[in-house]
């Protein structure tokens, strides 16, 4: 046996594939081959990610509005006039850039802030607060995670299409479901809950909410229960400790949850085109898709392309902005018991 072994020692093949290069002098050290093999893995899984990133981006600084015939990973040329195009009049609708950019700007921050400062405070009351049917009402906020989000659409449709207010005649207003125009008098819309940026928001915020209560209730159950029975014993109210000793101790997970929400309220699509009517106020996302034709051919793939890259590039901004609030939310949440 031992002859074995020594005579598999010297082969020089053997050793160099069995070889530890990881540099590590603790754990677990892995021989030359299977770090090849790992390597390789996340070669192909970087690729298959870039690939549609590379194609896209190159696409957006083509002068040319028809799709390329060969695959294009690289630009043969550099031009911005998609990009300027988009900018100048992105769709056939008379609706600026800047006003879709706003549009989505109000959604997705105003519905992330909006729902984190719901969730928080539903949180911290799961977790520190006893009450009655206190676990009936976790496994009714689970619920509607199991249920895909159209489900949930038709409902919010419904009750927020109620929501109307109507100029009955020049001196009387009804604000439905309170009040209504008189037998026989149809009235004047004036405002629709459900179309409109306030009711989309209303609708996103009630499908945000059921994850961001979750994933914070289980953070705040990690921190120590002992540093707010010391505030309490210096003085502090529940609202003090809430927003001096809590809050700042939850930040990482805040960014990770208020994050989380953005990336989908800033691509969210179906509620948004389910809900509004008026281009007025579209989203980019909607926007993008409003580019598609009825046949590939006609689809100007340029400018396609180019609004995707300008509608990828806010979700890039705001992780590079909470990227150490984000990692540190991560790993602590990973790490804590």
């Amino acid at each position: 046996m031992n002859a074995q072994q020594t005579t598999t020692t010297k082969n020089p093949i053997v050793r160099f594939l069995t070889m530890n290069t990881s540099g590590q002098t603790s754990g677990r050290s892995l021989p030359l081959w299977r770090q090849l093999l790992l390597q390789v893995i996340c070669i192909a899984i970087l690729a298959s990610v870039m690939f549609p990133i590379m194609y896209i981006v190159t696409m957006s600084f083509s002068s040319k509005t028809t799709r390329p015939s060969s695959l294009e990973l690289i630009p043969k040329e550099i031009s911005f006039i998609a990009y300027q195009q988009v900018l100048d009049k992105p769709t056939g609708n008379p609706v600026t850039f800047i006003e879709l950019l706003k549009n989505s700007v109000l959604l997705s921050v105003g519905v992330g802030l909006v729902a984190l400062l719901i969730a928080v405070t539903a949180a911290y009351a799961f977790s520190r607060l006893k009450f009655k049917l206190r676990e009936v009402l976790m496994i009714l906020v689970f619920i509607p995670l199991l249920m895909p989000a159209v489900g949930l659409s038709t409902p919010l449709y419904l009750l927020l299409n109620n929501v109307q207010v109507k100029q009955c005649t020049k001196e009387v207003v009804a604000i439905q479901p309170f009040t209504s125009c008189d037998e026989g008098t149809k009235g004047k819309l004036l405002f629709n809950l459900r179309d409109s940026l306030l009711g989309v928001g209303i609708a996103m915020t009630a499908t945000a909410l059921p994850f961001a209560v979750w994933n914070l209730k289980g953070y705040l159950d990690t921190i120590p229960k002992e540093l707010e029975e010391a505030a309490a014993i210096d003085g502090a109210d529940t609202n003090q400790t809430f927003w001096q000793i809590v809050i700042p101790l939850a930040m990482p997970q805040l960014a990770v949850t208020f994050f989380l929400g953005f990336i989908g309220h800033w691509q969210e699509f179906v509620t948004t085109w389910l809900f509004l009517s008026q281009p007025k106020d579209y989203t980019l996302a909607m926007t993008l898709y409003n580019m598609t034709g009825q046949y590939a051919n006609s689809v100007p793939w340029n400018r396609f392309a180019a609004m995707a890259v300008i509608v990828a590039l806010p979700v890039a901004v705001v992780y590079i902005a909470l990227q150490k609030q984000i990692v540190g939310g991560l790993t602590t949440g990973g790490v804590k018991g």
